[in-house]
């Protein structure tokens, strides 16, 4: 299902690699001095060996975003920085096969979890050893990782909503916005076998603006708020990664209030749908329930890349 007026040509650009819902024009009417961006176009990525020491080439001035199944998506910056958000790779049922292994990003500088649920936050403390990468999450969630020796304290830094950060240089700004969820961490005691509840700080999204202005919102798991509107309006996402599985996050016609009457991107991913049996939603009910908004819904499968 394609909608708006810009659909034809989003869609001719990516037809090679996915199936767009929902494609469309620019969802915000932007000032005379703004640029203006060109449409998202498909790039082919191949999991790395063990050995490999850098990321996958990306054009220059170009942002790289990667959906790996559930909320798991990397994203490589215009200036060849590597982030990835909430690495559940080696037991994630959608995540292709070549990429179910910490090693198979090939580089990672930053991780970033938006709560301390399983299918967010499993890989990320064998990938931040693996790459020596910090990990960014809710502040009692990484109270708790080095209290529980899971990782060290240089590795685990506290932050928490409302904060920006910019561990990767200026260049790059990453604020902790609010999350409708909760954030409990279920740890397994080596010494007893059994599984432990503990503190996970309260969840988060991840607002991104990299080097060169674009916007990405990272939305974790979430139902509907008041103040989407706000963020949309105050921050000005150019992308956002918005759940629409249902049940513990929004459904599509959910997604779509907040995407459409509230936030208004340029451009939407669904994510967070079809691992299990109560995740029900699928891209095809979001698409559906946008209407004919002009946001562009780029409806990808788990291992798609695109450039923007």
């Amino acid at each position: 299902m394609v909608n708006g007026k810009a659909g034809k040509a989003l869609c001719a650009a990516a037809a090679c690699m996915l199936a767009l819902g929902g494609c469309g024009s620019t969802a915000r009417t932007e000032s005379a001095q703004a640029p203006v961006r060109a449409a998202p176009t498909p790039v082919v990525q191949q999991p790395a060996t063990a050995t490999t020491a850098t990321a996958p080439g990306v054009a220059s001035g170009k942002t790289l975003v990667q959906w790996l199944g559930q909320a798991a998506t990397r994203i490589i910056t215009p200036g060849g920085k590597v982030i990835v958000i909430d690495p559940w790779l080696t037991t994630n049922p959608r995540t292709p096969e070549g990429f179910r292994h910490v090693h198979s990003l090939g580089k990672v500088d930053l991780i970033l979890v938006t709560h301390a649920h399983m299918d967010h936050f499993a890989d990320a403390p064998a990938m931040a050893r693996l790459y020596n990468a910090p990990v960014y999450g809710p502040a009692g969630l990484n109270q708790s990782m080095v209290h529980l020796g899971m990782l060290p304290s240089e590795l685990s830094p506290r932050f928490n909503k409302g904060g920006t950060i910019s561990p990767l240089g200026p260049g790059i700004r990453i604020t902790a916005t609010h999350a409708e969820h909760s954030s409990e961490l279920t740890w397994r005691n080596p010494a007893t076998g059994k599984d432990e509840t503990h503190v996970g700080g309260e969840p988060v999204g991840f607002l991104i603006e990299l080097e060169n202005g674009f916007k990405i919102w990272h939305m974790g798991d979430t139902g509907l708020f008041g103040d989407m509107r706000l963020i949309g309006e105050y921050y000005k996402p150019d992308l956002i990664l918005i759940p629409i599985g249902g049940h513990y996050v929004m459904d599509p016609k959910d997604a779509a209030v907040a995407t459409r009457d509230m936030i208004r991107p340029r451009y939407a991913i669904p994510i967070h749908y079809g691992t299990n049996p109560q995740l029900k939603g699928t891209p095809e009910e979001f698409a559906r329930a946008m209407g004919n908004s002009p946001i562009g819904i780029l409806n990808m499968k788990p291992g798609d890349a695109l450039q923007f």
